[in-house]
Order: C-alpha cells, then structure tokens, then sequence
C-alpha cells in the first residue's frame, strides 16, 4: 500500500506540492526502514515481507531528493538538516504511539542516530547497516571529493544522457558493491541513481560526527556490516560499536555495502532475532 505525507516544516525556499512517498504494511510493533544515499525505499523489497510476516507494522519512505519524494530545486536545500527534518516530520505525520524501532542504511543510519538523540522516549531500538557517520570513514579520492563538491544543476543538464548513465553504472559498481548484487538489484540501483537529484551528493559534506554522543545512546542497538565494504571502512562499525553502551555488532562475511541486498536471507534472519529478542525481554 502506498501513500504520502505532506512536509511543512522544510525552509521556505522549498517546494512543498509534492508529498513525502511511502509504504506502509502490516500490523504489530512499529519498524521503520530508512535508505541510504542515492537509493531508494524499493532496497528493502527483501526485508519488508519478512516484516510483515513475523508480526511487525512496517514503514519505508523515499528520503529528500530520491525516488518518489520531494526534490528541491536549489543545491543550498541539500543538506543533512532539511533531509532530517523531512524525515522526522513525516514520521510525527504518522502519530505512531509506540517507540519506534530504526532500520537505517549507510546515511539512513545516520538518520536514525540522530532521531534517537533527539526524541530518545520516541525509539525503542536501532538497526544500523554499515553505519555512515563521518567522511573520516570513506576512502581517500572520494573524501576530497565529498569534502568539495562539484556537482550542479547546471552541470548535470548538459552532461550528455549516455555519460550519465555511464557513471551511473560505474558508480553503481564501485559504491554499491554492484559485482555481489543480483541482476535485478543492479537494475533497481542504477534507476535509483537516475531518479534522485544529483543535489543529494552534496549533503554528505554537510554531516556532522556524531561520535562524542554516542555514549548517551542508550537503547539495544544492532550494528550489522558486510565485511567487504569498499564505500566504508569496516573498522569504524567495531568503533562505533564500543561507543555506544548497548550495542552489539554482526558481519556478514563476503557482503559489500549493502548486506541487505546481497546476503537478503542471512540479513533479515539476523534482524527477525533482533526484534524477536526485544519482545522477549519486554515480557514480565
């Protein structure tokens, strides 16, 4: 089931006709599931029946700038404030009673960090999937990269549509661990890529280290990481984890960045215990 929420609460300067898109399924504890950058709701296709089917009321939306969901139209509106704003309101749209738990890839980790600092009596637990928290984490060229975007609107309006698609598909592969990944998944990727604004890569610069708070973190928190990231270096997720006081953390051996796309299996069975775990312990 699809549907949309209107934000109202994004700086001004935005266009505020086209609604937040997302999906909405089954009944039971409330889990929501927060993409990463350049991607899409549609990466937890795998995840969400699994959902559904052990018991659980799941949420997914598109973030700003991707997929179905608002795209500014200056560059200056890509920044991780308007993308956290934009996600938090959408989910008080919801008025969901219940804490909430958190599934956040990559960026959508980050999302989910940040809503757990602010609305800490709103979240019940945390999912994190290679966790991106900092360019400090990222390889060399693509750090400098991040750290001085160059990408505009005008530029990419005349850059020649089959180039586009080119380092749509290059980066696909380098980013994404595309080589692991299924054929339709590498479909799904690479229109995913051509749906978000080229706006959103300027909100990683805009990213402020978390790490001095994670101890005031304080809910049961699940870190699983595909032990062949080659967006993020896998050592910053055994880092994080000893930052936050209750977490504990899980490779999936031979993943990339996206364990939830490549290893589906393995990844939702880990997150069905994780869940089931927290019922457990909520019993009298």
């Amino acid at each position: 089931m699809s549907n949309h929420a209107t934000n109202n609460s994004i700086e001004k300067s935005l266009d505020l006709t086209n609604p937040v898109n997302f999906v909405h399924q089954g009944t039971g504890q409330p889990v929501v599931l927060i993409h990463g950058l350049a991607a899409s709701l549609l990466d937890w296709n795998d995840l969400i029946p699994c959902l559904v089917g052990s018991g659980f009321s799941t949420y997914a939306l598109d973030l700003l700038g991707h997929g179905e969901s608002i795209k500014p139209e200056h560059l200056r509106d890509f920044n991780i404030n308007n993308v956290f704003e934009h996600f938090s309101d959408w989910l008080e749209s919801l008025q969901i009673k219940e804490p909430l738990t958190l599934v956040g890839h990559s960026l959508g980790a980050y999302l989910a960090i940040q809503y757990a600092f602010r609305y800490p009596d709103r979240v019940r637990a945390l999912v994190l999937v290679d966790p991106f928290i900092s360019l400090n984490q990222l390889p060399f060229l693509l750090r400098i990269n991040y750290r001085s975007p160059i990408i505009s609107s005008t530029m990419i309006e005349h850059t020649p549509e089959w180039l586009f698609r080119k380092l749509i598909d290059l980066t696909s592969l380098s980013i994404r661990n595309g080589f692991v990944l299924s054929e339709e998944v590498r479909v799904q990727t690479a229109a995913d890529y051509k749906r978000a604004h080229p706006g959103i890569f300027n909100i990683i610069h805009t990213i402020q280290d978390p790490s001095p708070q994670l101890s005031a973190i304080s809910q049961p928190t699940l870190v699983i990481w595909g032990s062949r990231d080659q967006t993020l270096a896998p050592t910053s997720f055994t880092n994080l984890i000893k930052k936050v006081p209750h977490a504990r953390g899980i490779p999936i051996v031979g993943a990339g960045h996206v364990p939830h796309q490549s290893h589906p299996a393995q990844f939702n069975q880990l997150v069905i215990e994780f869940l089931s775990s927290l019922s457990l312990n909520s019993l009298p």
